[in-house]
C-alpha cells in the first residue's frame, strides 16, 4: 500500500490517562509510565513519543490519513484517543478514513490485523470510509469520559446510541469490568488470570494464550499482560509466586516463567479476603487513580455494574 506507515506504539489501555494536562505534560507522564514498567530509559521513552506526535502533526501534508484498527478495548481506546486528537484540528483538505474489523473471512477466532498476510491487508484497503461526524463526536466525548477521574462518565455514556463505533460498547463495558470486584477486590482480568493458573496454566506462554481465547476483547500483547502477573506476585501478601524474577522485568523471559497461587490467592479468589484490604490499590484504570485501602469505586459482578463504593 503506498504512503507513510505510522505505528502507534502506545498503551493506552495501561497507565495513567487523565486528562486537561498540555501535550509536554501529557508526554512527560506517559513517558515516565512506559519506562517503569518496561525497564526503559525515561528520555528515550520520551524522545520516541515526541517522535510519534511529530509525524502525526505532519498529516496535513497528505491527502489521506487512513486509521487502522480493531474490535478490542486496547484498540479502541487508541482509537478514540486519535479520533478526539483529529476533533480537536482543522484538517483542510485533508482526508480522514477509518478500516476497523472484528472479523475476517476464513480467519477462525480472529484476534486482530497481525494475523492478516499482505494480500489480506491490502483487500481492506479498498473498503475503508471517511470518518462521519457522528464517529469524531463519539471518539471525542468517549476519551473525555475515559481520560476523567469520574468513571460515571462511561456509564452515562453506554445509556446512549454508541452505535457509530461498532466494537466500542462492548471494549468499554469490558473496561469498566477491570475495576476492583465487589466480592474480593480484583477485577475481571487479575480474576480471570487468577482462576487460570489455579485450573493448571502455570507456565506463562499457556496462561497468556489460555486468557486470550478467555478474554479477547481485551487484546492484552505479552507485555500488558505481564504488568498484571507483575502486580499479584508483588505486594506485602502476594497472590502468587514466580519461578524467574527476572522474568518481570526481562521480556526474553517470559515463556520459560512458571506461577502458582499462594494460599493468600487461594483466600482472595475464592473470596473469602479482599485483596485491595489485604495488600491496598495503587493503580490507574483510564483517568481514575485508585490509591490507598479502600477502593472508591467497584465492579458489582452479579449486576454488571459499576457502583461507589459504601
Amino acid at each position: 500500500m503506498p504512503g507513510e506507515h505510522l505505528a502507534w506504539r502506545e498503551a493506552l489501555v495501561c497507565g495513567p490517562t487523565p486528562g486537561g494536562l498540555s501535550e509536554d505534560d501529557w508526554r512527560r507522564l506517559r513517558a515516565q509510565h512506559l519506562a517503569d514498567e518496561y525497564d526503559l530509559a525515561v528520555h528515550e521513552s520520551e524522545q520516541e513519543l515526541r517522535r510519534q506526535d511529530e509525524a502525526l502533526s505532519k498529516f496535513s501534508e497528505h491527502e489521506e490519513v487512513v486509521l487502522w484498527f480493531e474490535h478490542d478495548l486496547f484498540c479502541q481506546i487508541h482509537l478514540v484517543y486519535l479520533l478526539n486528537w483529529f476533533a480537536l484540528r482543522e484538517r483542510g483538505q485533508t482526508k480522514l478514513s477509518l478500516i476497523c474489523i472484528g472479523a475476517f473471512p476464513g480467519i477462525e477466532n480472529f484476534r486482530g490485523l497481525g494475523q492478516l498476510n499482505g494480500e489480506q491487508m491490502a483487500s481492506l484497503f479498498g473498503k475503508r470510509h471517511e470518518v462521519t461526524t457522528e464517529e469524531m463526536e463519539l471518539g471525542a466525548s468517549t476519551w473525555a469520559a475515559y481520560s476523567s477521574d469520574d468513571p460515571r462518565g462511561i456509564v452515562t455514556l453506554l445509556t446512549q446510541d454508541t452505535s457509530a463505533l461498532p466494537f466500542l460498547r462492548a471494549a468499554l463495558q469490558k473496561h469498566l469490568a477491570r475495576f476492583p470486584s465487589r466480592r474480593n477486590g480484583l477485577g475481571q482480568i487479575e480474576n480471570r488470570v487468577l482462576e487460570l493458573i489455579a485450573g493448571g496454566a502455570a507456565k506463562f506462554g499457556l496462561v497468556f494464550s489460555e486468557f486470550g481465547k478467555a478474554e479477547p476483547i481485551y487484546g492484552l500483547g505479552d507485555a500488558q499482560f505481564m504488568l498484571h502477573l507483575r502486580q499479584l506476585a508483588s505486594g506485602p501478601q502476594p497472590l502468587l509466586t514466580i519461578s524467574n524474577d527476572n522474568a518481570l522485568k526481562d521480556g526474553a523471559e517470559f515463556l520459560g516463567t512458571s506461577f502458582a497461587l499462594t494460599d493468600n490467592g487461594e483466600s482472595v479468589l475464592k473470596g473469602d479476603v479482599d485483596q485491595v484490604a489485604l495488600n491496598g490499590i495503587d493503580t490507574w484504570l483510564g483517568g481514575v487513580h485508585l490509591t490507598g485501602n479502600d477502593a472508591a469505586w467497584r465492579w458489582d459482578e452479579q449486576a454488571g455494574r459499576l457502583r461507589a463504593k459504601s
